[in-house]
């Protein structure tokens, strides 16, 4: 096994193992919320499903399928994202995922980096609606 020649070749590297080999790929059986969301630009699709008990975020997984930088993402993001408070998920920014991923997609791919974020985002604000409703 060959060293990488810097850290940014180490982080393209994890960028790859998650692509190659998902964590938290799959569809939930337990789910209580989930989205889809996808990039017209280039065909990048990915759901989120999540399991969320007391205002946590219990369980994360996903399925999708796009390029390296969408699916290493949202297995590094699901990764992240268990066990955290569902607001501290919400208040998340484009920059807490370039922390997550540890390299710079550019201008072009960076909605690739950003989808399973937004999906994430988007389940939790309908699964919080839907307990507003509920509660009515």
């Amino acid at each position: 096994m060959t060293m990488p020649d810097s850290i940014e070749e180490l982080y393209r590297e994890e960028v790859m193992d998650h692509y190659q080999n998902p964590r938290n790929f799959g569809k939930m059986a337990n789910a209580n919320a989930s989205y889809h969301d996808y990039n017209p630009v280039c065909g990048d699709e990915v759901e989120v499903q999540l399991k969320i008990e007391n205002s946590i975020l219990k369980e994360a997984m996903f399925t999708g399928k796009g390029c390296a930088i969408s699916q290493a993402a949202a297995s590094m993001l699901t990764e992240e994202v268990k066990g955290k408070a569902l607001k501290s998920a919400v208040a998340m920014t484009k920059d807490d995922m370039l922390k997550i991923i540890r390299i710079n997609p550019g201008p072009v791919r960076i909605k690739c980096a950003l989808l399973a974020l937004r999906a994430l985002q988007k389940g939790i604000v309908q699964y919080e609606a839907t307990k507003i409703g509920m509660a009515k």
